[in-house]
Order: structure tokens, then C-alpha cells, then sequence
């Protein structure tokens, strides 16, 4: 419920609602609910003037109903598709990163899921030449892996910073600084980094479970409390902005015994997609960079697809040709 506060339209000032408190009308839901004859013989006050914020306040917070064919519009006159920068995750993806929306990537320990959100706001900075907004919840990213891809894209040392530029890192190491960086993002931050270089098209968080995941559970609700915050936050960048969001998640156990991604249940409907990413084991090699990733959650294409590709592929020479492994004469992929 959204509380009555002073200046939330015109002639709601601060004696109304000292009034209004005094009658127990403390939020819009109470206003709009309440008779208006009655309310403006309490607090003395015009029934024509109360009325015109009952008013106002009904077009701020009341849903209407949209056709079909005008959100079919919207869609087609807002969302981008982003490339991923990997062929074969974008074809797993029906082309790429949608804004607009949030996708995750889940998967356990040296999965991957790092590199790919790195590879992501590399080629989304170079290629594109747009702004990319980074939020590192773990400490794990390197200034020097993203120019070690820069290096792969391009020798000139002038487009590599200008692409570093355009890449925006926050650190936040708890839920409560990661809700504070989004809140901000939304309140101007994102106009900000779109300042001096590209305007920004994606949000990446890596990840979400490492502030989230220490305060679920117990006797204590706020921890759901606080996940859905920052669920919300993240679905009206995406939405108001015409971002891309992209996040990742550890893996758990479920009370099976079967591996599934973390946050539980309530988490699960906040991405419009998930990937699984997992290591592809080759036989006699201790290090390969084979990945594979599996459609689990998606409204546009088949779950349970699965394409693999290369994590290096983000610092191949930029004459290579596919995402996929590369086959040596006896047939095997090189690792």
C-alpha cells in the first residue's frame, strides 16, 4: 500500500494529511476508498478539492487495461536484442539478450558464469558501443581479464579504454548496499553513466545469490522481504529504462537430493530465462574451457535446449568464425 505523502499531487499538502491522519486515512487505498461527502465534513475540507485528488491519485495508482494490439506495439517499438558476443549462446537465446527483461545464468563453482557476464559487457561495450553496467557481489572482477578480451578485439590501445569506459563497475558485498546501488541506478544513476559514451543496455549483477542467499532461511522473514525488493527494482529497471538485466545464481540441493538453482521457489519467477551452465568433461584433460548451456526457463523457445561453446572464445582472434569448439584432425576438441 502506498502511504499519503505530502506533495504526491497537487493539494495534498501537509495540514490535509495531518487531517486526513486524524480520520485514519493513512494510505492511497484508504483515500480513494472512503466516502468523499464524509471525509470532507471531517476534516473540513472542500468536497470539490478532495475530490480532484481522489482523482489524480486514482490515475496514478490505478492499473488500466491495455489491448493485446497496443502492447504488441510497445514490444515492437521498445525491445532490442542484445548479442551475447558467442554464436551459440545467442542462438540458444533466439538471438540474444532481450530488454526489457531479466535472464539468469545458474550453475555451480568454475561453471562459467563469471566469464560469460565478462565476455557480455566486453562485446556489448566494443561491439555495440554502448554503456554496460557491472555490479560485482563477489570480488571477482578483474580489470585485466576484460582488457585481456579488449586485446582480442582490437590492437589499438585508444578504442580498448574508450570500451573500458563505457563498462561502469559497482561493488556492493551485502543485500542492503546492492538494494542502495539499484535504487540509485533508477534514480538518476543510469542517466548519469549514459553521460559522455553510449547510453547504458544492460545491467549485469554477479552475482545475486551471494548477498541473498546469507539471509534467507530461520524464523526471520525479512530476508524473502528484502529479495523480493530487489527482484522489484531490478524488473522496473529493465522495464523503465529498456535494459537488458542479466544475473547469475549458485546451485543447491533440493530436499530430493536434486540439484536445482538457488534462491528457491519466489526466485524462480523473476527471470524470463534461465541458462544452466555446466563444464563439459573431456577425457585426459584436467583443464578445458568447454561449457555447455541448457535452456531451463524460457516464453520464446524449447526448454531443455543445449548448445556448447568455448569460454575463450571472448579472447579468440578476431578472425575466428563460431562459438562452438574447435575439432583438431583426430576429431577431438581442443581444451
Amino acid at each position: 500500500m502506498v502511504v499519503l505523502r505530502d506533495g504526491m499531487c497537487p493539494g495534498l499538502d501537509e495540514d490535509l494529511l495531518r487531517e486526513l491522519r486524524a480520520a485514519d486515512i493513512k494510505t492511497v487505498e484508504d483515500l480513494v476508498s472512503s466516502d468523499m461527502e464524509e471525509v470532507a465534513q471531517t476534516c473540513s475540507v472542500s468536497y470539490k478539492a478532495l475530490f480532484a485528488i481522489r482523482r489524480v491519485l486514482l490515475a496514478q495508482h490505478t492499473a488500466f487495461p491495455v489491448s493485446g494490439a497496443d502492447l504488441y506495439e510497445e514490444l515492437l517499438s521498445s525491445t532490442a536484442i542484445l548479442s551475447t558476443g558467442n554464436p551459440s549462446l545467442d542462438k540458444l537465446l533466439d538471438s540474444g539478450l532481450y530488454t526489457g527483461e531479466i535472464t539468469e545464468l545458474t550453475g555451480g563453482p568454475g561453471s562459467g558464469k563469471s566469464q560469460v557476464c565478462f565476455g557480455v559487457a566486453v562485446h556489448i561495450s566494443y561491439q555495440l558501443k554502448q554503456s554496460v553496467i557491472y555490479v560485482d557481489t563477489t570480488g571477482g572482477l578483474s580489470a585485466s581479464r576484460l582488457l585481456q578480451m579488449l586485446q582480442a578485439e582490437s590492437s589499438n590501445a585508444e578504442e580498448q579504454m574508450d570500451a573500458l569506459q563505457r563498462i561502469h563497475i559497482f561493488r556492493v558485498f551485502d543485500i542492503f548496499s546492492l538494494l542502495s546501488c539499484l535504487h540509485n541506478l533508477r534514480c538518476g544513476g543510469l542517466q548519469q553513466a549514459s553521460v559522455g559514451g553510449g547510453s547504458v543496455k544492460a545491467v549485469i549483477v554477479d552475482s545475486v545469490s551471494a548477498v541473498i542467499s546469507p539471509i534467507l532461511g530461520g524464523k526471520q522473514n525479512e530476508g524473502m522481504s528484502l529479495m523480493t525488493q530487489v527482484a522489484g527494482v531490478l524488473k522496473m529497471i529493465s522495464k523503465d529504462f529498456n535494459v537488458a538485466s542479466l544475473v547469475t545464481n549458485h546451485m543447491t540441493r533440493g530436499v530430493g537430493g536434486e540439484v536445482q538453482a538457488g534462491l528457491g521457489l519466489s526466485w524462480s519467477h523473476v527471470p524470463r530465462t534461465r541458462v544452466l551452465l555446466e563444464r563439459v568433461e573431456r577425457a585426459g584433460s584436467t583443464h578445458c574451457s568447454l561449457r555447455s548451456a541448457t535452456l531451463i526457463k524460457s516464453s520464446r523457445r524449447p526448454c531443455h535446449m543445449k548448445e556448447e561453446f568455448d569460454l575463450q572464445w571472448w579472447s579468440r582472434s578476431t578472425d575466428g568464425s563460431s562459438g562452438k569448439r574447435k575439432l583438431d584432425d583426430s576429431g577431438s576438441a581442443e581444451c
